[in-house]
């Protein structure tokens, strides 16, 4: 039966407790654990290679310039780290994601019964392997719509000091909630654009949620976690926020 708790004034990072404390929880555990598998290769493979060559990629750049700019190295290093994060965050997530979907709708299912004590329609496990080409059609269109707000944010992250950053920040957050939030929509069959129609009236919570996914999926040791636990945690705000003005 549900154990849901009452957070309708919850702080969307919030969720992000939540999601630890589901992820982890007995009856969970098992569809946790192949989520969690492709996430700890995926991102093992994407940090070793990704900081191997941008630190190649920063010694040629460092040894190309002239000896009076030597002084920009102190600048580089830490740009390009920055940079490195983030991109490794939202790209290496999505990929792990389009691996992962089936199994983190999967996931979304058992947690929203948890928390609600109703069912998906045409759940389990023989659902979601009927469903597989859907799911990863629907991931096919996540990334489409990601894609050119990726590259024109990234732009502005480049090109306008400041303020690209804390844009490119928001984005990230408004990406990552997409990306998670979307796993219990779907099981619903909920159409992508209802779903984010459904998110931004919601702004703050919807982005306080990814924001803070976005910073976790930056640190080693967490971000290998994050996937299973970012879906529990988007899931319990579906069940909280979305699902009945959604289906009602």
């Amino acid at each position: 039966m549900a154990n849901r708790m009452q957070t309708t004034n919850e702080f969307g990072g919030a969720y992000i407790q939540r999601g630890f404390e589901l992820a982890f929880q007995r009856g969970l555990r098992r569809y946790v654990f192949i989520p969690l598998c492709i996430n700890i290769v995926l991102f093992s493979v994407a940090i070793y290679y990704s900081f191997h060559y941008t630190a190649q990629g920063v010694d040629a750049l460092i040894a190309w310039l002239p000896s009076f700019l030597a002084w920009l190295e102190w600048i580089l290093w830490p740009l390009a780290v920055i940079t490195l994060l983030l991109l490794v965050a939202l790209t290496f997530t999505s990929i792990a994601n389009l691996i992962a979907s089936p199994f983190n709708s999967l996931l979304a299912e058992q947690v929203e019964l948890r928390l609600s004590g109703q069912s998906v329609p045409d759940g389990g496990v023989m659902g979601m392997v009927r469903d597989i080409p859907r799911i990863l059609l629907r991931e096919l269109q996540k990334i489409l719509y990601l894609i050119p707000r990726f590259i024109g944010f990234g732009l502005l992250l480049i090109f306008v000091p400041i303020i690209g950053q804390i844009l490119w920040f928001l984005f990230g957050g408004w990406m990552m909630t997409i990306q998670y939030a979307d796993y219990p929509f779907d099981n619903h069959k909920v159409p992508f654009k209802t779903m984010r129609r459904q998110l931004w009236q919601h702004p703050g919570k919807s982005l306080s949620f990814g924001c803070i996914v976005a910073v976790l999926a930056s640190l080693p040791i967490i971000n290998l976690l994050l996937i299973p636990v970012a879906v529990c945690g988007a899931t319990a705000m579906w069940v909280d926020h979305h699902k009945n003005a959604v289906l009602s």
